[in-house]
């Protein structure tokens, strides 16, 4: 199908990037925005399911190759109760930065037309940046957690959640104590994960409700400290972290939100299609996954597939949004984290099922 324009993509994350590496391949020359010309390292993301591994493969990244963390358990803590479980297969701990430079790399080598502005407003048709307004009639929505001026969602929680992250540098005895595991650490009103990346530092991300922060003098510092206070298995991680160490946050994260329609013109991707809650280890997939999807659904019906594909893609992701929601739910009370760890203790094949069912379908 001829196309007017050029397909433009907004954001050039996982999402963004797998949408253009795609869209580039089938012969389209998409133009690939990203507001920052040096590849950062976002807050949420450093673990890679053995799901994200698949789709990535299909682009022609390997992880390992990458020199990806190789993970293969899942440890809970809730208070004195502990947990281990194998995961179905090997999963991966990489930075954000090294995983995000291949994509972006791979993208332009495929064809995609980087473009470095900072887009400020969307409208149908139209994008517009610091530095020009960029006009197709097929825009590519992938601008992670923080949204655009006219395309925002919905953020009414009473209690929203919020992210945050610490790096812990490299130590021999760190790497000895968390080994080839992804740990979660719940407490009452949020939890912490931890999992070490490529270069033998461990990736720290918290994701909490806000009244927790604030319980802490909306001091992130002082939270730290005061979850360390009630965890012995969680100080034991953070006495190998500097003193006053950078901690990044991002505010009002809408985990369990789902785009359930578009606007012809517009597909959404990634976290603008669907936010899974983080615990599940499951974004970087969902990202992948969205990006190919619209990317196929343009190559068959070009700007006026967008709803036809949202909707089948909300369906898609309907089933592991809900059940790592669920989980997040449970595993933010004080109890209901204990009886999290006891059933994943004494039933292992209930917490690979829950492994499994949050994954999104290939």
């Amino acid at each position: 199908m001829g196309q007017a324009t050029a397909p433009i993509i907004l954001g050039a994350g996982p999402a963004g990037c797998a949408a253009a590496i795609t869209l580039a391949r089938s012969g389209a020359e998409p133009i690939l925005i990203d507001r920052d010309g040096v590849v950062g390292d976002a807050l949420c993301g450093g673990f890679m399911s053995w799901r994200t591994a698949a789709t990535t493969r299909s682009l022609g990244i390997d992880l390992a190759q990458l020199g990806a963390q190789r993970i293969t358990a899942l440890r809970l803590f809730a208070g004195d109760n502990f947990a281990e479980n194998a995961l179905p297969e090997p999963a991966y701990g990489l930075s954000r930065h090294a995983f995000d430079t291949a994509l972006r790399d791979t993208a332009v080598q495929s064809g995609a037309q980087l473009e470095i502005d900072a887009i400020r407003t969307l409208a149908p048709g139209c994008a517009s940046g610091e530095a020009r307004h960029y006009r197709s009639d097929s825009l590519f929505l992938a601008s992670g957690k923080h949204d655009l001026r006219g395309a925002t969602r919905p953020r009414g929680a009473r209690d929203p959640a919020l992210g945050l992250r610490l790096r812990i540098a490299p130590d021999p005895q760190l790497t000895a104590l968390i080994g080839e595991s992804i740990e979660l650490h719940l407490f009452a009103g949020g939890y912490a994960g931890i999992v070490l990346q490529e270069d033998g530092s461990a990736n720290v991300c918290l994701a909490l409700r806000k009244s927790l922060l604030a319980r802490a003098g909306n001091d992130p510092t002082q939270l730290l400290e005061m979850l360390a206070g009630g965890s012995e298995t969680f100080a034991a991680r953070l006495s190998f972290a500097r003193a006053n160490p950078r901690i990044d946050t991002i505010a009002s994260v809408p985990y369990g939100w789902i785009a359930q329609d578009t606007a012809p013109g517009l597909f959404r991707l990634g976290d603008q299609a669907a936010v899974i809650p983080s615990l599940a280890g499951e974004g970087m997939s969902i990202a992948i996954a969205s990006g190919i999807a619209a990317a196929q659904a343009w190559q068959q019906g070009g700007s006026e597939a967008a709803p036809a594909y949202q909707r089948a893609f909300a369906r898609r992701a309907r089933r592991p949004v809900r059940v790592a929601e669920a989980i997040w739910q449970l595993g933010e009370r004080e109890m209901g984290g204990r009886a999290l760890t006891q059933v994943a203790r004494s039933v292992a094949p209930a917490a690979r099922l829950a492994m499994r069912l949050s994954r999104i379908a290939a």
